[in-house]
């Protein structure tokens, strides 16, 4: 299985060599969340959700406790990726290695960097990312992600730093 370092890192790599636009192909517009219909199992309840200014909805399963997550903040997280259907496309659960970032540098893909936000240690949240927070119309190549693909996530904070 991809791993989401690769995924996440590859994202920042195909946006910075994005440039301009291609007048011929214009954007997609996102897929409308609202309307989408989600794997049962993925437990998915918008009316529990919060949606942000940016399309990033969320919700907290489990709130921690102690340091919060904040711009430039060194984290650890578990998480699980799947898409809609319910397909996982990736996971980093233990006893593998938790995924390190820097929240705020652009190491992974913006929805994902926006989610974690906020939430402290022991906090497992879930996140639906639309497709301009995640890989958008370029997903990384050899991915399993399609194009313009929302994305859902549960995320698990171990440290931050």
């Amino acid at each position: 299985m991809t791993t989401i370092r690769f995924l996440l890192l590859a994202a920042v790599v195909a946006t910075g060599a994005c440039g301009g636009s291609d007048p011929i192909t214009a954007p997609v517009p996102d897929p409308d969340i609202a309307t989408t219909t989600f794997a049962p199992a993925l437990g998915i309840d918008l009316s529990k959700m919060t949606k942000t200014a940016s399309g990033l909805y969320f919700r907290d399963l489990t709130v921690g406790s102690g340091a919060t997550v904040l711009v430039g903040k060194r984290i650890t997280v578990y998480y699980v990726g799947w898409l809609p259907s319910g397909a996982q496309f990736d996971a980093a659960q233990p006893p593998a290695a938790a995924l390190s970032l820097t929240v705020g540098t652009q190491g992974v893909i913006k929805g994902f960097d926006e989610g974690v936000r906020g939430m402290a240690i022991g906090g497992r949240r879930q996140l639906i990312i639309p497709p301009s927070l995640g890989y958008g119309s370029s997903p990384p190549a050899g991915s399993p992600i399609p194009a313009n693909s929302i994305l859902v996530f549960q995320i698990d904070v171990a440290t931050i730093q």
